[in-house]
């Protein structure tokens, strides 16, 4: 598991030579109506393990939650199922909001 910057992660999806990463929100349902990353995959925390057939062994998965505490527990989980290329978004969706995109809502 490793720790993705905000700033990374966007040149990274903007990146046409490199295949973008699975971003996985694993907030729950109330926090994305208030703001979310485009193209994310929802799947809450306590869903993941019945839920684990929807996220690609063979592509990077970046977790991501509010301040990156909930997506790092996620992302260490995943890699102790086996899998490899895993990331957690330092920060989550807030230093998401000061970083990369100042007009999402935050709180």
């Amino acid at each position: 598991m490793r720790e993705l910057p905000p700033a990374e992660l966007a040149r990274w999806r903007s990146d046409d030579d490199r295949q973008p990463p699975v971003v996985v929100d694993v907030r729950e349902p109330w926090e994305l109506e208030r703001c979310s990353l485009p193209g994310v995959v929802h799947v809450p925390m306590r869903e993941l393990p019945g839920r684990l057939g929807e996220l690609p062994r063979d592509r990077d998965v970046v977790v991501v939650c509010h301040h990156g505490v909930r997506s790092r527990q996620v992302a260490h989980y995943l890699v102790r199922l086996g899998y490899m290329a895993v990331w957690n978004l330092t920060g989550g969706v807030a230093a998401w909001a000061d970083q990369v995109d100042p007009a999402m809502p935050r709180y």
